[in-house]
């Protein structure tokens, strides 16, 4: 008999909900649509202060999946850090992202580690440990190249990008190119709302920007448009569900997507599933996987003007609005489920 019983394993920081979490939850409903028994195993996790890591990494480390109530566990799925450190003899990673602020974010204004000597202890110890536990594992797939890159720079492992289709996909479709951009995501510095925010200064007359999301940077980022005197242009929607985000997407006139390095991220698909064209930035990492220049979206240089000005170009003309949007579309419609979910559960 083949692989029947499936545990997709989840580090869970309370109280936040992003794409991560809203990954892992899809996969389980996709197993299960497929005709697996899956369940989703989480543990809490937190990074602060950053030596709890190997603690929390110590505890997965802990935990035998192998059966459950008498019952053998078929395949264990692991996602980010630390799940992969679980305990299974048929382990697969479909890796969402390492402990980024150690790996590459390391010394930029994103990361708590410096280059102190403690600092470099327990990234090294991290990164080593890493290898090890993803070596362990029968197969490792990433959620996208850009998170595929990291793993060879890092840790010298190649292997293949699965792309996920957003949870809601079925919900996103066309509508009318409306008079707001919007900004979809969780208002942390990484994901820089602050930009969108600064772009506003510089939109045409008429236009405004839609944020959705909540974050540790919420509250500076509505400090920041009272501060260049944009709040009347700009609405804070907060976090917002599926279907009035869907909502947002359909009478959008374009998607601003430009975080710094991003691993994947859902906004692009969605924005194109719904036709509407994405302005990302040259260091955004995983939009670039998607984003054609001036063939579904554009891509500039990370500045409040440049972004402005992609958006007034659509503005003044929707119809092109609507040709990259179109063309968009036509890129994320191939992104299914049906593929990641034969790649991992192919027998080891």
């Amino acid at each position: 008999m083949g692989i029947q019983r499936i545990i997709v394993c989840e580090a869970q920081v309370p109280f936040v909900r992003g794409g991560a979490e809203y990954l892992v939850r899809t996969l389980v409903s996709q197993l299960q649509q497929h005709g697996y028994a899956a369940e989703l195993v989480s543990i809490p996790f937190k990074w602060d202060p950053k030596g709890e890591m190997l603690a929390h990494a110590a505890a997965w480390r802990l935990i035998d999946l192998s059966e459950s109530n008498g019952q053998s566990i078929d395949l264990v799925i692991a996602s980010k850090f630390p799940t992969y450190f679980a305990r299974h003899p048929a382990k697969v990673a479909w890796l969402l992202h390492q402990h980024r602020a150690a790996y590459e974010l390391c010394g930029t204004e994103f990361s708590d580690f410096a280059h102190s000597e403690e600092d470099v202890g327990l990234r090294e110890t991290l990164i080593r440990t890493d290898t090890e536990m993803l070596r362990e594992c029968r197969r490792v797939f990433t959620i996208s190249k850009t998170t595929a890159r990291r793993l060879e720079k890092f840790n010298g492992l190649t292997h293949e990008a699965l792309y996920p289709p957003p949870p809601f996909a079925h919900r996103l479709s066309a509508g009318p190119y409306g008079d707001y951009a919007l900004f979809v995501g969780r208002l942390e510095s990484i994901k820089r709302p602050d930009l969108a925010v600064r772009a506003v200064q510089h939109f045409d007359r008429g236009l405004r920007l839609i944020v959705v999301g909540e974050g540790t940077q919420r509250q500076r980022t509505e400090a920041l448009a009272e501060e260049l005197h944009v709040t009347d242009r700009i609405t804070f929607a907060g976090p917002v569900h599926e279907e009035a985000l869907a909502d947002l997407y359909r009478g959008a006139l374009v998607t601003i997507n430009a975080p710094y390095d991003e691993d994947y991220g859902y906004v692009t698909l969605e924005s194109f599933l719904a036709h509407k064209p994405v302005i990302t930035a040259h260091d955004s990492g995983g939009p670039l996987e998607f984003v054609d220049d001036q063939t579904n979206g554009f891509i500039t240089d990370p500045s409040a003007e440049a972004i402005a000005a992609a958006v007034n170009r659509l503005a003044a003309d929707r119809s092109r609005a609507a040709n990259l949007g179109s063309a968009g579309y036509e890129r994320a419609r191939v992104v299914t489920w049906d593929g990641v979910i034969e790649n991992l559960v192919q027998s080891p």
